[in-house]
C-alpha cells in the first residue's frame, strides 16, 4: 500500500493556478459541511479525520483566498486604469496595477510550495536511531550529544519522547540508541536528519589539543500502522530474551524482560528493553520492526524519486554525510543545502528551527521544480 495513510486532499501543479486554489477552497467548504451533517456527529471517529483534513487545509484555504482575491483587484484596477474620463484615477490605478503585478510571483511561489504533494507519512511520530561511527569511544559520546539535542527539540515541540533501547558507551554517551517520539508532524519534521553527522572537535581525553573527527550515524523512520499493509509472519522472526541493564532498578535485572527480535528474511534485528513487562517489550520491539521495514520500503522509492529530480535533501542515501559539527568555530554547517550557522552552542541544545525549516524549504522546492518540468 505504500505511504497511503488515508485521503489527503492534494493538487498537481499543471493545472491552472487559480483553478487549484478554487479546489482548495471547495474541498474545504465541503469537509465543513459533512462536519455539520448528523452523519458525521454521530461517528466521533469521522469528526475527528474530517477535524484533521480540514485543519490542514486553513493554511492552503487562506493564501488561496489572498491570491484568488489579488487577482480579482489587480483586474478592476487595469479595467480603471483603461478608463480615460478620469486622469487622477487613472494614474492611481496603473501605479496599483504594478503595485500587485510586482507582489503576484512571490504570493504564487507560496501557493505552489503549499500545493506540493506532501508525504502522508509526514503527520506521524517516528522512531529516532542513532549510532555511534567512527571515532571511538569519541564517537559514542558524540552520539550522546545528538539525542540530548533531540530530546531538547523534541520538548520544546511538546512532543513525547522515550527510550526503547540503548547500548551505553565505555566513556558515556550511546554506541547506539532507538527512542520513539510522538506528537504533530514528527516525522515530516525530522525525516532529512536521517544521514551521517560529523564532529570535529578536541575531546577531553586529548592530552595534545589536537581536533579529531568522528561521526554518527541519524536513522529517523515514520511508526508504521495497520494502514501500511506490514506483514510479518511468525516463521519469519526469532525471539531472544534476555536480561535488561541499564535504568530500572534492581526488578529490571533480575529476569529476563528485555526482548531481541530478528526478522529473517532481511536480517534487520530490533530490541526492546524499556518496560519491565517482557509481553510489553515484545510489542515495542515488534512495533519497531514493522517500522523499520516500512522505512526500507520508503527509502527504496525516495532514492528512485530523488534520482529522477536529482535531489540533494531526501535521496534515502543513508550513508551520506549530511552535516558537521565543528567545536573550534562554533558552526554548524549542512551540506546538502550549503548553510552554515555560528551557533553551534544553540543547535546542540536543540535550537534546530532555522535548519529544519531550510531543509523543508529546499525539499518543496525540489519537488515544485520536478512537478513544473512535468508541466
Amino acid at each position: 500500500m505504500g505511504r497511503a495513510l488515508g485521503q489527503r486532499f492534494y493538487l498537481s501543479l499543471p493545472m491552472d493556478l487559480r483553478d487549484q486554489a478554487r479546489k482548495a477552497i471547495e474541498r474545504s467548504d465541503e469537509i465543513e459541511h459533512r462536519l455539520q451533517s448528523p452523519e458525521a456527529l454521530s461517528d466521533m471517529a469521522k469528526v475527528a479525520e474530517l477535524s484533521k483534513q480540514h485543519k490542514g487545509l486553513q493554511e492552503l484555504v487562506v493564501k488561496s483566498r489572498d491570491f484568488l482575491g489579488l487577482l480579482q483587484e489587480v483586474e478592476d484596477w487595469r479595467k480603471a486604469a483603461q478608463d480615460g474620463s478620469d486622469a487622477e484615477l487613472q494614474l492611481l490605478a496603473q501605479a496599483e496595477v504594478k503595485r500587485i503585478e510586482e507582489e503576484l510571483p512571490g504570493r504564487e511561489q507560496e501557493l505552489k510550495f503549499l500545493l506540493v504533494p506532501k508525504d502522508p507519512a509526514d503527520e506521524r511520530g517516528a522512531i529516532l536511531e542513532i549510532r555511534a561511527g567512527t571515532g571511538g569511544d569519541e564517537a559514542s559520546l558524540f552520539a550522546g550529544d545528538l539525542y540530548r539535542m533531540y530530546q531538547y527539540y523534541a520538548l520544546a515541540r511538546k512532543w513525547n519522547i522515550h527510550v526503547v533501547d540503548s547500548n551505553e558507551g565505555t566513556v558515556g554517551g550511546y554506541k547506539e540508541i532507538v527512542a520513539e517520539i510522538t506528537g504533530e508532524s514528527v516525522y515530516g519534521t525530522l525525516k532529512y536528519e536521517s544521514g551521517v553527522h560529523r564532529v570535529q572537535r578536541v575531546p577531553d581525553t586529548e592530552a595534545q589539543g589536537r581536533v579529531h573527527t568522528s561521526a554518527a550515524t541519524v536513522v529517523v523512520m515514520p511508526i508504521a500502522d495497520e494502514m501500511d499493509d506490514i506483514q510479518i509472519k511468525d516463521e519469519e522472526i526469532r525471539v531472544d530474551t534476555f536480561r535488561a541493564g541499564g535504568a530500572g532498578g534492581q526488578h529490571i535485572n533480575k529476569t529476563d524482560s528485555a526482548v531481541r527480535i530478528t526478522h529473517i528474511p532481511t536480517g534487520i534485528v530490533v530490541a526492546c528493553q524499556d518496560e519491565r513487562s517482557q509481553h510489553k517489550n515484545r510489542a515495542k520491539a515488534m512495533n519497531v520492526l514493522r517500522s523499520k521495514l516500512l522505512d526500507a520500503r520508503l527509502a527504496e522509492q525516495e532514492a528512485k524519486e530523488a534520482a529522477s529530480r536529482k535531489a540533494q535533501v531526501g535521496t534515502g542515501d543513508r550513508s551520506a554525510k549530511i552535516r558537521t559539527y565543528n567545536f573550534p568555530q562554533g558552526r554548524v554547517t549542512d551540506h546538502r543545502i550549503g548553510l552554515t550557522l555560528y551557533k553551534l552552542d544553540a543547535v546542540m541544545n536543540g535550537d534546530l528551527k532555522e535548519l529544519l525549516d531550510a531543509l523543508g524549504m529546499e525539499a518543496s522546492a525540489e519537488k515544485l521544480r520536478a512537478l513544473e518540468r512535468q508541466a
